[in-house]
């Protein structure tokens, strides 16, 4: 009969075999450590934020262009001859519509410029559009026109909150592409500055329309 410890086999283990996973593991540890101690992994959360914050000043500005046609359709039913206005607000609403607003804007600086310029001509057409019902009380005094305008009202200051916390993520994320020594990391993974949302006139930009239902 074969002795126990002659049935029994194990795998061989030499040093060969334990030393490489070990060299392995060490190696993506440092590597870690590493991109953590430049900054990298800081500079791509920062990037996420930013590409977040796009997103939810895209969405509000959608939800206004969603308000439009409504908007336009109660208003001609009061003043059906404002036809500069209708078509005012038509084109820069076309406009608004035709930029794309994909990631990549937020590279191109004259992409974003032609963003913000749209933006602001529909905001500017838009509060035209609001001021005619000064000139129809029955217009004020419609129940879905006051509904309509009160949406209009609460999706601008959303519009003026979702761009501010994209100015402030763009303005940190840019400062650690700059700073040293975030710098060098951002050099080497070519991470450049983003444009950003124009400070001069942010307030005017960013109003909301007025409308005055008093007498």
């Amino acid at each position: 009969m074969k002795s126990i410890s002659k049935m029994l086999t194990f795998p061989s283990v030499t040093a060969h075999s334990i030393v490489k996973p070990l060299a392995l593991s060490m190696m993506l540890v440092f590597s870690s450590a590493s991109l953590t101690g430049c900054g990298y992994n800081n500079l791509v959360a920062q990037d996420e934020q930013v590409t977040a914050a796009w997103s939810e000043v895209v969405n509000q500005y959608q939800r206004r262009d969603d308000l439009v046609p409504n908007l336009v359709k109660v208003v001609k039913q009061y003043a059906d001859h404002e036809e500069a206005v209708f078509a005012e607000v038509a084109q820069a609403r076309s406009q608004a519509g035709s930029i794309q607003v994909t990631p990549e804007v937020l590279n191109d600086p004259q992409a974003m410029q032609r963003y913000e310029e749209a933006q602001a001509q529909m905001g500017g057409a838009l509060s035209r559009l609001m001021a005619v019902s000064e000139r129809y009380p029955e217009l004020k005094a419609d129940a879905l026109f006051q509904d309509l305008s009160a949406q209009l009202e609460g999706t601008e200051n959303r519009i003026t909150v979702a761009r501010k916390r994209y100015i402030d993520e763009v303005q940190e994320y840019n400062t650690s592409v700059r700073q040293f020594p975030t710098n060098l990391t951002a050099k080497v993974f070519g991470m450049d500055t983003k444009p950003n949302f124009t400070v001069a006139n942010e307030d005017a930009i960013s109003k909301a329309p007025e409308v005055n239902f008093g007498d």
